[in-house]
């Protein structure tokens, strides 16, 4: 759980940072047009701080870390994050000091959405398994109240015979 808290604290520091790094680099250079540097911010914000900090909850209530399944979607999904929105701050610099972008930015940007789509499959994979453990847990519960030990069938707590 720590881990995971810690980089959605880092998330939330680098986000704040490449807003103010697209504010001032788009002043320093008199731009007003489309650049990707305009989304690296909202991306690390909602998928890395955000994301995260859904996830410590969902830790929380579902225990998910601490599993081998758990470090796979945290690394693939930070590294997903990290490929993708470095990629998006290095092709929007260059956009804004006016120099042509390689085409090879949108392959790794790509791959960065990819890498990123594994880590939530991941996630949800083994969303869905705690829940369904749970979900029988709870049942399991219920099912040993209705038949408690020493209760005759057909009888209330109280004793009296039910009709």
């Amino acid at each position: 759980m720590r881990k995971t808290f810690y980089a959605a604290h880092v998330y939330m520091i680098i986000g704040v940072i490449s807003g103010l790094y697209y504010r001032e680099l788009t002043k320093a250079y008199d731009f007003t047009g489309e650049t990707q540097l305009a989304v690296v911010h909202t991306h690390l914000l909602a998928l890395g701080m955000l994301g995260l900090l859904i996830v410590l909850g969902l830790d929380k209530v579902f225990s998910l870390s601490g599993t081998k399944h758990f470090d796979y979607f945290f690394w693939f999904y930070n590294a997903g994050i990290t490929i993708t929105c470095a990629s998006m701050t290095y092709r929007g610099t260059q956009t804004v000091l006016g120099h042509k972008v390689p085409e090879l930015f949108s392959l790794v940007g790509g791959l960065g959405h990819i890498i990123l789509t594994v880590g939530l499959i991941l996630l949800f994979t083994l969303l869905g398994k705690r829940v369904k453990e749970h979900v029988d847990a709870q049942e399991a519960g219920k099912a040993a109240q209705a038949t408690l030990p020493g209760q005759a069938a057909g009888t209330s707590e109280s004793g009296k015979v039910s009709g």
